[in-house]
């Protein structure tokens, strides 16, 4: 799900799907943390592509879908340990809509990440994320709210 170099900054796109009160997430899981958490589809942006050409060429690429209506929501700082692995990276926030409307009636999808690992993307409750199910990048809870979304506040201190 994630490949960082060391001492680098990683310029990503991320894309937020809602349905009703869910949203689209890939799950993870650190082994060093022992903790499941949750992020938006979408990857790495490559020289000379822009944030949304990211967001279509990722989601082809994870899940096979393509996405329609896409719009910035906004950019996130994201300085974290994965794996106790210092990373960091710039995450250009945006949402869509899947093409295919069958999306929204998968429970489960399998995807693929960009290093051939496996992972699964499921739709998630906002009200369920928090301390004991953390939605990554951070912030992006408040990035969310503020774009209107009905989401519950993340209360782990800085």
């Amino acid at each position: 799900m994630m490949t960082m170099k060391p001492n680098r900054v990683r310029t990503i796109a991320i894309c937020v799907f809602k349905k009703g009160g869910r949203i689209f997430v890939a799950e993870g899981y650190d082994p060093a943390k022992q903790e499941t958490f949750y992020r938006p589809l979408g990857g790495r942006i490559e020289f000379g592509e822009r944030g949304k050409e990211a967001i279509v060429r990722e989601l082809r690429e994870e899940i096979n879908a393509e996405v329609t209506n896409i719009k910035y929501l906004g950019t996130l700082e994201n300085i974290f340990t994965f794996n106790e692995e210092p990373g960091h990276e710039i995450v250009l926030v945006y949402e869509g809509d899947f093409a295919d409307k069958a999306m929204y009636e998968k429970s489960l999808v399998t995807a693929y990440g960009g290093d051939g690992d496996m992972f699964s993307a499921v739709w998630k409750p906002l009200s369920e994320f928090g301390d004991l199910t953390p939605l990554y990048p951070e912030g992006l809870s408040d990035l969310l709210a503020k774009g209107g979304y009905s989401v519950k506040r993340d209360t782990r201190k800085l």
